[in-house]
């Protein structure tokens, strides 16, 4: 009933899953996929020559080589599969229960003899990253696989798997079976907080070409493409005691936090500016810092009353304050502008691009300001002819983000401590330009208390979700704008 497709590096690496997988009645034919030319088939199983793992040429080569066989599972690691108890039967179980047409499952990571749990979260429409982890086992049907490999029309070296995806989840559900049905061996294990910046790492900007080509024409089959046609907006709603205001929500950040108020401070406009810092209930000394600049009265401190906010919430407070300028910039507690130029440049990018949202360029440092690696993230995948399509499938949005002010009281921030940003991204570019600013105007700070530092995968999983589902909600306003035209 199932072809399985396997890596090969050499004999000694493939043959521990082979023989895993023969212990299965229900796998009918093993087939080795080799980068290398030169290999011979070997362990009783064919071998296909394939470009790379991740091609639209070895989909549509594995399309072609199913066979009779009613499923598919490929495993996508060199490491090795060690399927749980009967785990091929349930498997095939749910895909018949389910009508999928592809299926994945929680599974255990084994690091050294250690085995811990890895499970993974549900697939949605608004899950579109292409760094979407399914784990090392995807279980297709094998009628519905075909199809979709007979429909992807582009030819892409990185983006092949993504596409079937997408081209899948258009024919049937996608479902994610939250049973731990498999062994797996990790092959990364450094922290989250370093694994969140490898989308944007210079080196796969070619990667990330493919990829938002891939998504792009998803987004028009499904009705959720936007054209580069985008209200003009006039900057003229309201009177504003200044030109603009700088936003820090903080909480427990006496650290850094003087750092970002002179970084602020240090500000050369031909305009005037204040700064709002949202205090939210400090205890380690932050607000005794912050306190340390109140003869200067471009600072204004506030202690909400609340005491349920995130730093959406806090965002809200600070933008709905009566002294709040005309733009509101982001700057986080533990990080700093790059130079005295920031705000002036953050805030001339609104009229040059006549935009109701500004991305800035920042600089990845450790906490002395000292660069680290992989350096300048610029995000040009926010361009103006696809920013807002391409928004959809990465998981960021860049820094400083800046905001016209009554477009941002007209929205409001989600009231989390992540993802906020990216909600209002999404929003803001569904009607408006986002205005880009490619200098480097900002050093985002990687250090031990960063509140992505270091997470736990459940709360890994948390985050991921919860952008998936704003995600969701974007698609969806997306499709019911374009019914309207």
């Amino acid at each position: 009933m199932i072809h399985c497709f396997v890596p090969f590096i050499s004999e000694e690496q493939a043959a521990p899953t082979v023989n895993n997988l023969k212990a299965s009645p229900l796998v009918s034919k093993i087939t080795l996929l080799a980068t290398d030319g030169e290999a011979k088939p070997c362990l009783g199983c064919d071998m296909l020559h394939v470009d790379s793992l991740t091609s639209s040429a070895t989909v549509r080569a594995m399309a072609a080589n199913t066979g009779d066989a009613a499923y598919v599972l490929l495993y996508n690691k060199t490491n090795t599969l060690e399927p749980g108890y009967y785990a091929l039967n349930r498997f095939v179980e749910i895909a018949k229960d389910s009508g999928a047409a592809m299926l994945y499952a929680d599974h255990y990571t084994v690091v050294e003899g250690k085995r811990t749990n890895s499970p993974v979260i549900d697939y949605q429409e608004g899950s579109l990253r292409d760094d979407f982890d399914f784990g090392s086992v995807l279980f297709y049907n094998a009628a519905d696989f075909v199809k979709a490999a007979g429909e992807m029309k582009a030819d892409y070296s990185a983006a092949g798997l993504y596409d079937l995806r997408l081209h899948l989840s258009r024919i049937a559900p996608i479902v994610h079976i939250n049973e731990y049905l498999y062994s797996d061996v990790t092959v990364d294990n450094r922290a989250s907080g370093k694994k969140i910046f490898d989308y944007v790492d210079p080196k796969n900007r070619g990667v990330q070409i493919e990829m938002e080509k891939a998504c792009t024409e998803h987004l028009k089959a499904i009705g959720a493409y936007l054209e580069p046609v985008f209200e003009p907006i006039e900057f003229n709603r309201g009177e504003f005691p200044v030109e603009a205001s700088v936003i820090i929500p903080v909480r427990n950040r006496v650290r850094t936090i003087r750092d970002a108020i002179r970084s602020v401070l240090s500000q050369k406009t031909d305009f005037d500016f204040n700064l709002i810092i949202i205090d939210n209930h400090s205890t380690d000394g932050t607000t005794e810092a912050i306190d340390e600049f109140a003869s200067d009265s471009r600072v204004i401190h506030i202690v909400p009353e609340r005491a349920d906010l995130g730093i959406g919430g806090c965002w809200n407070v600070g933008a709905m304050d009566p002294r709040a300028g005309k733009f509101c910039v982001q700057l986080d507690s533990d990080d700093v502008y790059a130079d005295e130029n920031t705000l002036a440049k953050m805030v001339k990018a609104f009229y040059d691009n006549n935009a109701g949202m500004v991305v800035g360029t920042y600089m990845l440092t450790d906490i002395n300001m000292q660069p680290i690696p992989p350096g300048v993230i610029d995000h040009k995948e926010w361009t103006p002819e696809n920013g807002r399509n391409n928004a959809l499938r990465i998981n960021g949005l860049g820094a400083p983000r800046a905001f016209y002010t009554p477009m941002l009281r007209d929205i409001m921030v989600p009231n989390t401590s992540y993802g906020e940003d990216y909600a209002l991204g999404l929003m803001f570019s569904r009607k408006h330009q986002i205005g880009r600013v490619y200098d480097v105007v900002y050093y985002c700070r990687r250090w031990e208390d960063n509140s992505d530092a270091a997470l736990d995968i459940n709360k890994t999983n948390a985050n991921n979700l919860y952008k998936d589902r704003i995600r969701t909600w974007e698609v969806s306003a997306r499709k019911k704008l374009n019914a309207k035209k």
